[in-house]
């Protein structure tokens, strides 16, 4: 049988390992694998140009969780997997800040606080204090720190912020430029001689002998020995067996305000509501938990409802009697599940899966990386 030209290409020859998905997770695998392994054939498939999840299209948060959302996945998930969550996150926050010059991807260390606002549903200062405290003990060995989390009332004055009641710090989070990241993780991958292909659509995946083949609706039939989905909300189109929840975060940019007060990174209710300086401009997501069922998509827009409560919360909170406008609005979509942690497995012979990121996987690609190169079994 005569060898197509399209065969003969070195893109399409098989590989050692394909990787489904060009976002954070998809080339933290890569750069593992290649670090640990650099004679493997590595090749990552985009369907789009650029990653068109939630990689591309965050709000750029270097973060590990805040107080009452760490109270939250506590009692949900238990105390040992909340503190392994948040040693997962913290480890690929460092792993960042050691691969890459902070100047780079804009990575600033400003930073990180917590809003309690005033009303029905505040919490008193010696409950918020005794909550913090415990979260600190738990969470010291990962962070190194007694006072992870502390009280810093004193600066809601400060920020400007209005109908606030409690403010929580924490001085080992910051921020940095999520597109700038994937660009110089791109870029390093391809130096290690990682194949990337952008436009390829995979429509599904199937086991041919000692071989695992990708059919897409665009290029030649793709074939490896190993094939590793890192698509995350978009990954049960390929594995329907998973556990993944697409979830819409929406987000907003304002222009320049005059004497903007506040710098950092900054949460709200659970980590549900977001928002940092980007120079004197706020960049303000979330709220998706007003409507739960109606974010449950795929479909990249912004809608009136939730944009509505963002501009709320900052002419409430953030932005009283100041000048502005909302110059930007987006959207990205994150990969949510019953649990926090990410699923990193092997699904079927051959075929693994690291997904399910839970808007954290900023923090969380590297270690998920790392646990699925080691997980695939290259020695």
């Amino acid at each position: 049988m005569q060898t197509s030209i399209w065969e003969k290409q070195s893109f399409y020859a098989p590989k050692d390992v394909i990787i489904i998905g060009s976002g954070f997770t998809g080339l933290w695998s890569a750069w593992h694998l290649k670090r640990k392994h650099p004679k493997l054939s590595v090749a990552i498939l985009e369907k789009g140009i650029i990653p068109t999840g939630a990689s591309t299209r965050n709000a750029g948060f270097a973060c590990f969780g805040s107080v009452t959302e760490l109270l939250e996945d506590a009692e949900k998930m238990n105390t040992a997997k909340m503190v392994e969550l948040v040693a997962m996150r913290y480890k690929g926050l460092k792993k960042i800040q050691k691969v890459f010059v902070p100047s780079t991807i804009d990575f600033t260390l400003q930073g990180g606080y917590e809003l309690i606002t005033a009303g029905k549903d505040t919490i008193e200062k010696d409950k918020l204090h005794t909550q913090s405290t415990w979260i600190n003990q738990l969470i010291e060995p990962v962070t190194g720190s007694r006072t992870t989390f502390r009280l810093a009332d004193k600066k809601i004055e400060k920020f400007g912020f209005e109908n606030v009641s409690h403010l929580i710090e924490n001085k080992l989070e910051g921020s940095l430029h999520p597109g700038k990241l994937c660009q110089q993780l791109l870029q390093l991958v391809q130096s290690l001689g990682v194949t990337v292909l952008t436009s390829v659509n995979v429509k599904s995946i199937e086991r041919t002998g000692s071989l695992i083949s990708l059919h897409t609706s665009n290029t030649p039939e793709l074939k490896a020995s190993k094939v590793l989905v890192c698509t995350n909300a978009f990954a049960s189109e390929l594995l329907p067996e998973l556990d993944v929840v697409p979830a819409r975060g929406q987000v907003l940019l304002t222009s320049e305000v005059p004497g903007l007060a506040f710098k950092g990174t900054f949460h709200y209710d659970g980590g549900y509501y977001y928002f940092r300086n980007l120079g004197n401009r706020v960049l303000l997501g979330g709220a998706r938990n007003t409507a739960f069922n109606q974010e449950q998509t795929t479909e990249m827009q912004v809608t009136a409802n939730i944009q509505d409560e963002l501009e709320r919360f900052l002419s409430h909170h953030l932005l009283r009697d100041k000048e502005y406008r909302i110059t930007d609005r987006w959207s990205g979509i994150m990969g949510m599940g019953p649990e926090k942690l990410p699923v990193i497995k092997e699904v079927s012979q051959g075929v693994f899966c690291a997904v399910r990121m839970n808007g954290m996987g900023v923090a969380l690609a590297p270690v998920a990386g790392e646990i699925a190169a080691k997980l695939m079994g290259f020695e």
